[in-house]
């Protein structure tokens, strides 16, 4: 193989990209990696998925320690906020993380080049360093994984220092008094929830009638409920107009979104998290004929686009915007090119929001099921009357679980409560095997644990829950 030919080279080293890499190299393949960060990882690891979730863990203790810590007998006297040293150790888990990012790439032998990728046509990419200069590879196939951006919010200017991504959000030197976050979906759920528990005051403002929306509408619901209880503020059916700074921080100009009197909310920090658009700019596909569809790459179900050799995974094509769905089309994709048969199923992937409970789903919610016209049977069980969450003072929430009335195949799983990101699993794995609410019921689970609450709502579908 000549220096600058490979197999396969990737642009984008996010999660997909350098999983991609991993397995096209683990197959035998020679592999290019290609990322404009020196580190890799994406938006995932270096500013997103992360960092968010050593903050919510961190902020998470920070208010045990204040308000729990007494319920279970322990006296913790003088407890202070050190944020330094909190987002220390959020730098630090990046760090590492990074660094086990780089030893994958060394193992696995793939090339790193440092870079702005782009395709120059079938075969060929160009990588241009902070140089200027421009290094000219082959490949015989590329794979464009180059994830997605915050989407802007029209009228607003990000500085990230008074008015904030999630990137700003993530870096904040102090807490604010005030902060306003707009967009009630995961992200904005996610950080509004760590600065409320760091000691601001936090107020949601949301477009839509609800929280987290395309959300089952009972997970939505006590969402709303249980962050209202904890202290954030929501104003849904509004929109932001206007957005003015100064130094003593930031006036949003809001309105109903079906007409009314506007108001204006005065805030130290506002955070944007009103969603994510595709990172394809620059990258050179139209240049190549490659099809797009709204900034989205559209493939077929092999991933490739209408240019022959020219392939597409993660973000940029649509769908689920989630870190593991990427790895997991990265997988599929190095397999298929290494002539192997790769398989993904859309309708079991999971979702989660790391807020305090979890809230985790996969599959139909009941909103879509009666849309699409499928009869189903809904099992229902709440965490109060399972012995571990009382034990944890974490009753808050319940699992759902939705069957079809005929077959009883799970179709659907809704879960707001402790733990909810591992519990849903045994559920997944239920639907990537055509597994039945019955499957789930028959299995014996261990006691006293939180997953007896989706074995009771697995029960609960056919009616015969057992602690209720």
């Amino acid at each position: 193989m000549a220096d600058n030919n490979y197999d396969v080279t990737i642009i984008g080293g996010g999660p997909g990209g350098y999983v991609a890499a991993i397995r096209a190299a683990q197959l035998g393949l020679q592999v290019a990696l290609i990322d404009k960060r020196p580190t890799l990882g994406g938006t995932c690891l270096n500013v997103g998925c992360i960092p968010s979730k050593a903050l919510l863990h961190s902020s998470h203790l920070y208010e045990e320690a204040q308000h729990q810590f007494k319920k279970h007998g322990v006296v913790a006297s003088g407890v202070k906020l050190d944020l330094k040293t909190m987002m220390g150790h959020k730098d630090s888990v990046v760090g590492d993380t990074i660094k086990g990012v780089d030893f994958l790439m060394k193992k696995n032998k793939v090339n790193r080049l440092i870079g702005t990728g782009k395709v120059a046509g079938a075969g060929r990419v160009e990588v241009t360093g902070d140089d200027g200069k421009t290094k000219k590879i082959t490949a015989k196939k590329i794979i464009i994984a180059t994830g997605s951006d915050v989407a802007p919010l029209p009228g607003v200017d990000i500085d990230e220092k008074q008015i904030v991504s999630s990137t700003g959000a993530l870096e904040l030197p102090k807490v604010p008094k005030k902060m306003v976050v707009v967009g009630a979906g995961v992200i904005g759920l996610e950080l509004g929830s760590v600065w409320r528990r760091l000691g601001s005051e936090v107020t949601v403002v949301e477009f839509l009638d609800v929280v987290l929306p395309g959300s089952d509408s009972e997970i939505s619901k006590n969402a709303q409920r249980i962050l209202k209880s904890q202290g954030m503020e929501f104003k849904l059916g509004s929109k932001v107009t206007s957005a003015k700074t100064a130094k003593s921080g930031v006036a949003l100009t809001v309105e109903p979104k079906d007409g009314g009197d506007a108001e204006v909310i005065k805030a130290d920090v506002v955070l944007i998290a009103i969603g994510r658009i595709p990172y394809t700019e620059g990258l050179g596909l139209e240049g190549a004929g490659v099809d797009m569809d709204r900034g989205f790459i559209k493939v077929n179900n092999h991933f490739e686009t209408n240019v022959k050799g020219i392939y597409a995974i993660g973000d940029v094509i649509g769908g689920m915007m989630l870190a593991h769905k990427a790895e997991d089309e990265g997988v599929v994709l190095a397999e298929i090119l290494a002539c192997q048969s790769g398989h993904i199923n859309y309708d079991a992937i999971p979702g989660i929001v790391y807020t305090s409970p979890e809230i985790a789903t996969v599959g139909k919610s009941e909103e879509e099921l009666k849309e699409l016209g499928i009869a189903y049977n809904a099992g229902k069980f709440p965490f109060i009357a399972n012995a571990r969450a009382r034990a944890m003072s974490a009753t808050d929430g319940f699992v759902k679980i939705l069957a079809d009335k005929e077959t009883d195949e799970v179709l659907g799983v809704h879960i707001i409560g402790p733990a909810a990101g591992d519990l849903i699993q045994e559920c997944v794995v239920a639907m990537e095997f055509g597994g039945s609410a019955e499957d789930i019921a028959r299995i014996c689970h261990g006691h006293p644990g939180l997953s007896e609450v989706v074995k009771e709502a697995a029960l609960a579908v056919d009616g015969r829950a057992l602690h209720m």
